[in-house]
């Protein structure tokens, strides 16, 4: 079994910084891409940035110069640098790994519960 778990949201207020993480854990067999979105209330879940095991970064638009993603792969771990926050960043931000998972024929996608991230302006 494995898991996904996000921490590190939070309330700030615009042009702040925030940084949440997230870390995968259990019978993991490997991992090749990490991902973050996020959606806010009442819209769709929306992408907005990825990185690969070999650490190539592609990001949405919308956060282009303003967020940067990062991993270790020693940790299972991705982060989420995002600076310059906007009021219409708050939403709920989602990490999604995809892993195989020992025990399992292949890779598939898991995702964690969310975290909540508030910019006031």
């Amino acid at each position: 079994q494995v898991q996904v778990v996000e921490s590190g949201g939070g309330l700030v207020q615009a042009g702040g910084s925030l940084s949440p993480s997230c870390v995968a854990s259990g019978r993991i067999k490997s991992i090749n891409d990490m991902e973050w979105y996020r959606q806010a209330p009442g819209k769709q879940r929306d992408f907005i940035t990825a990185i690969t095991r070999g650490l190539n970064t592609n990001y949405a638009d919308s956060v282009k110069g303003r967020f940067t993603i990062s991993r270790d792969n020693a940790k299972n771990t991705v982060y989420l640098q995002m600076n310059s926050l906007k009021p219409e960043d708050t939403a709920v931000y989602y990490c999604k790994t995809r892993m195989w998972a020992r025990g399992t024929d292949g890779f598939r996608d898991y995702w964690g519960q969310g975290t909540q991230v508030t910019v006031s302006s």
